[in-house]
């Protein structure tokens, strides 16, 4: 595999998301990390859907996206707007830390060469620091 930034065409530049080998790897992630999710006792009440797997195929859209796949997540939800669409959850820094433990899990697994994974983790972490929308933890009066 080239790294992100080498591709065989020359003068052409690799997008992430041909570096990791496209769709597959990403539907890894997701599922990954939505195993996770599902027995996460802060995460899985923000997911009001009994089935768990429509916020995976919207993840999973969404990232492929970000990283230069196709435009499906766009074309079918619009921007992305990720703070107002989360803006209905309370997400605090317990709420933040479960999400990046699970995250943090699922690009494990992938086994990706260290540069391409460190990419990743340091959107993802940057991500779910943007998320946060509360301050305190109501387990410590706060």
């Amino acid at each position: 595999m080239t790294s992100a930034g080498e591709s065989d065409r020359p003068g052409a530049s690799m997008t992430l998301f041909e570096a990791v080998g496209g769709e597959p790897t990403f539907r890894k992630l997701v599922d990954e990390f939505y195993a996770g999710v599902a027995t996460d006792p802060l995460l899985r009440p923000m997911y009001p859907e009994e089935d768990l797997g429509p916020a995976a195929d919207r993840m999973t859209l969404f990232l492929m996206q970000y990283w230069g796949g196709p435009n499906t997540y766009s074309a079918q939800r619009g921007h992305p707007r990720l703070r107002m669409r989360h803006a209905p959850f309370r997400i605090g820094a317990a709420e933040r830390d479960a999400w990046l433990l699970n995250m943090r899990r699922a690009v494990d697994r992938l086994d990706l060469e260290p540069e391409i994974a460190g990419t990743l983790w340091d959107y993802l972490e940057r991500a779910a620091y943007f998320m946060v929308n509360v301050e305190g933890d109501p387990a410590n009066g706060g």
